[in-house]
């Protein structure tokens, strides 16, 4: 007599009716394997099994008060930790969310996964509760999209997006999982199946057909699966391409590098390539998360004149720097220059070579090995030495420019250049800043000093508001140790102030440090003297410190009558922070010439 040992497939089909497991749990399964720590959310009934699995697996779970908090969280968890960041959120809204987040972390080009829930397969197009062509939304925004199926398509999947996320030029990827892939079987069964016994021939068919989809939703499900990380692909400069380098460089009298933030991806560690440009000797300008790259007070860190320093060149290196319109689009090249371009991505290698310069070596490659390289085989040869003072001179007499304007006094509060200048001379050696704002921001650009590689975080060229709250809460989880602040202006703390919450609740305190000056001014300073009016500009010296209060973190208002007492402000606020409290720094400041001219479109 047969039974059921007899026959496989129904005595596998058998054991996936009974058995307890999820989709969601094969999600977290790779995601443990491929090393990740942390998972941003905003949670939502479509995405709780993956929730629930990577809790259990000792993957920390952080939930944020919005959406967008969460992939920027995961994207600074990218940039610090070298692996993919990762976000999950519900279907729909959840997602429509993140897409300027998502959007911020393909031009930032940080290796992010992005999870959504989605509507059960069958329910697709049919009405169901928050279901929309989410693929079409996210295909322009990533480097793989995909629509998980069955349950035996995540695993597969989920490597592969990974792999994607970190290969050639690094970018967010997209994965929605359906709600029925993500179920047990017992519960996708209940939903699926009639209520009542069907009656005639096309009833039969309907409770057939749901039954066939069901089994093939769940075949194959939990066979064991490898889930080991699949090979990363990441292009490098050829043999040859690097000895013209070598001739180009050695024959320079004053070269200089602009170096961006490709420059501290993975693999090379940031360290190594920092002993690299000192052994080259070369002066350099940073950019991006390339600040801080040879610390606080380098001989050839350059910061000031960089468009007075490019014209003089004779050889300019962009190490993963982009002619756009931080660089006039190319314009500020000299002509006469030899140019040497390295960058990942073909199209940004070349973007504006049609029109405003041309590369002498174009190179789709790493850029932080290649200076690696590049340094080995110039071993023994330094740039002339008094190129680099010369320009370093130039520096010293800007910056006390810069430091005279920070001593003169406002109409009204506090000088925000001033403020800024005490911060920094207080800076813990491991700070973390995080950039999130217009016109402070843009000063703090230029007086505060990063102490190391990968310790100054911005949105990069998209120029997005709202990150400061996100960057911050990837960091201090990447590095509990580390003092992070937040440099917001008033305007963009509006996007995150909520996430104070998120700092209380998580116990990840930071320091935000508020430039309050009641006004969009980046967009004021243009506005009203080329148009007339401050119409939308204006904002209000809004008590930013008691909502901080509020949310459980400790608020400070800070006005012209503390000017005397700043340095005691501000190092009681790094102790509060050290003993686990968010701190808010609503400093109230005034208008200064300092900006003028800079570009807000």
């Amino acid at each position: 007599t047969p039974t059921l040992s007899n026959f496989s497939p129904i005595k596998h089909l058998y054991c996936i009716r009974q058995s307890p497991r999820h989709g969601g749990e094969s999600v977290a399964d790779v995601l443990r394997a491929h090393g990740v720590k942390f998972v941003f959310t905003l949670v939502g009934g479509h995405i709780s099994p993956i929730l629930v699995a990577c809790e259990k697996l000792g993957i920390r779970i952080v939930d944020t008060r919005h959406e967008a908090t969460a992939v920027f969280a995961a994207d600074a968890v990218a940039r610090l930790s070298g692996t993919v960041g990762v976000a999950a959120v519900t279907a729909g809204p959840g997602l429509t969310n993140t897409v300027t987040a998502v959007k911020n972390a393909q031009m930032a080009e940080s290796p992010l996964l992005l999870i959504g829930g989605a509507a059960a397969t069958l329910l697709q197009g049919r009405g169901a509760l928050q279901d929309i062509d989410q693929m079409s939304l996210f295909k322009p925004l990533c480097k793989f999209c995909a629509s998980v199926r069955t349950v035996r398509e995540i695993v597969p999947t989920v490597r592969k997006a990974l792999a994607i996320a970190q290969s050639g030029t690094p970018g967010p990827v997209f994965i929605e999982f359906p709600i029925d892939t993500l179920y047990p079987y017992h519960v996708v069964e209940k939903e699926f199946a009639p209520k009542n016994t069907p009656k005639g021939l096309m009833g039969k068919i309907i409770a057939w057909y749901l039954q066939n989809h069901l089994s093939n939703l769940f075949a194959g499900a939990w066979e064991t699966c490898d889930l080991s990380p699949l090979s990363v692909h990441i292009p490098h400069a050829t043999e040859n391409e690097v000895q013209r380098c070598v001739e180009l460089v050695s024959r320079a009298k004053k070269p200089v590098i602009l170096l961006g933030s490709q420059a501290t991806l993975p693999p090379t560690p940031a360290d190594d390539v920092r002993k690299a440009l000192e052994s080259l000797g070369i002066p350099c300008f940073l950019g991006g998360m390339s600040r801080g790259m040879l610390g606080k007070n380098s001989p050839l860190h350059i910061r000031q004149n960089r468009r007075d320093a490019l014209k003089e060149a004779d050889l300019v290196l962009l190490a993963g720097t982009v002619c756009d319109f931080r660089l006039s689009y190319g314009k500020v090249l000299n002509r006469q220059s030899k140019i040497i371009a390295v960058n990942r991505d073909r199209s940004q290698l070349l973007k504006n070579s049609d029109m405003f310069w041309k590369p002498t070596v174009a190179i789709q490659g790493d850029a932080g090995s290649f200076l690696l390289r590049l340094s080995k085989a110039l071993k023994g040869h330094r740039c002339p030495e008094e190129w680099p003072r010369i320009l370093k001179e130039g520096d010293t007499i800007k910056e006390k420019a810069n430091r005279a304007k920070a001593d003169e006094k406002t109409e009204r509060h506090l000088n925000p250049l001033s403020v800024l200048h005490r911060v920094d001379e207080l800076l813990a050696e491991d700070s973390i800043l995080v950039a999130d704002g217009g016109d402070f921001v843009g000063s703090a650009a230029y007086i505060m000093r990063p102490r190391g590689p990968i310790r100054w975080l911005d949105p990069g060229a998209f120029g997005t508001l709202g990150v400061g709250g996100g960057f911050a809460l990837g960091a201090k989880l990447c590095r509990p140790e580390s003092e992070v602040w937040i440099v917001y202006g008033d305007g963009s703390l509006g996007y995150s102030v909520a996430e104070f919450d998120t700092f209380t609740r998580h116990k990840t305190p930071v320091i935000a440090l508020v430039g309050n000056d009641a006004c969009w001014s980046q967009i004021s300073r243009e506005q009203v003297p080329l148009l007339g009016s401050n119409v939308a500009c204006g904002l209000a010296f809004t008590d930013y410190h008691i909502v901080a209060d509020g949310y459980g973190g400790k608020g400070y208002l800070i006005g012209r009558e503390d000017e005397s007492q700043l340095d005691d402000i501000f190092k009681k606020a790094q102790k509060e922070c050290r003993e686990g409290k968010a701190i808010l720094l609503n400093v109230l400041i005034g208008k200064t010439s300092f900006r003028e001219g800079s570009i807000s479109v």
